[in-house]
């Protein structure tokens, strides 16, 4: 298993969905790759959703654009 941080870069309002730099989640997954990149980063979609309420996928900022992930273990 392996743990990622995932963290917003800049901010981006769009589809009604406001996101601000600095907006951290973690999320565990069986694989060691991207989390972003594997099952089109629902497990990351998912985490923002729990933790922010804030649809991350409909704001358009599912991508390495708006997003750094750091592998932690």
């Amino acid at each position: 298993m392996a743990r990622f941080r995932i963290t917003t870069k800049m901010m981006k309002n769009s589809n009604g969905v406001r996101i601000e730099p600095g907006m951290t989640v973690e999320v565990v997954t069986q694989s060691m790759n991207n989390p972003l990149l594997t099952n089109g980063g629902q497990a990351v979609a998912d985490a923002f959703m729990r933790i922010y309420g804030i649809d991350i996928k409909k704001a358009g900022a599912l991508n390495m654009v708006y997003l750094n992930v750091e592998k932690l273990n």
